[in-house]
């Protein structure tokens, strides 16, 4: 697997970008993701991981909830593998819990993402190649 981002939950992908704007980094196109039920935007640096700012569509969307316990925080890290569904039940093997099933990504071409938990390990998002 390699590392391709962190996800950022956040209120506003407006003015949470500002702030990373003024300090040099790019800002790609807003996303509507229906399937996920947010609004996605990438921050890029050449010196720093690339950023994901997740928005929620609205309250029932799964990011509104880690905004209320957590407020705007960095709440998962994506990497990119060859073979998802291989990935997945290695991951599995590993204790981690499929909590979205494969589904296309409109902010990746519709590749393939999966999102899986471990308790000790946190939010991992696996993105197809």
């Amino acid at each position: 697997m390699d590392f391709h981002h962190v996800g950022v939950a956040v209120h506003s992908i407006e003015e949470t970008a500002k702030w990373y704007v003024n300090k040099g980094y790019d800002m790609t196109e807003t996303f509507n993701d229906p399937i996920q039920k947010v609004y996605i935007a990438f921050l890029k640096r050449s010196d720093s991981p690339l950023l994901e700012l997740v928005q929620p569509a609205d309250k029932i969307s799964p990011v509104s909830n880690i905004l209320k316990k957590s407020g705007v925080s960095a709440y998962h890290f994506c990497y990119e593998t060859d073979n998802l569904q291989e990935t997945i039940e290695d991951m599995e093997k590993q204790d981690f819990k499929v909590l979205i099933e494969p589904v296309p990504a409109v902010a990746f071409n519709n590749r393939k993402i999966s999102f899986l938990y471990n308790i000790d390990i946190g939010l991992i998002e696996l993105l197809e190649k």
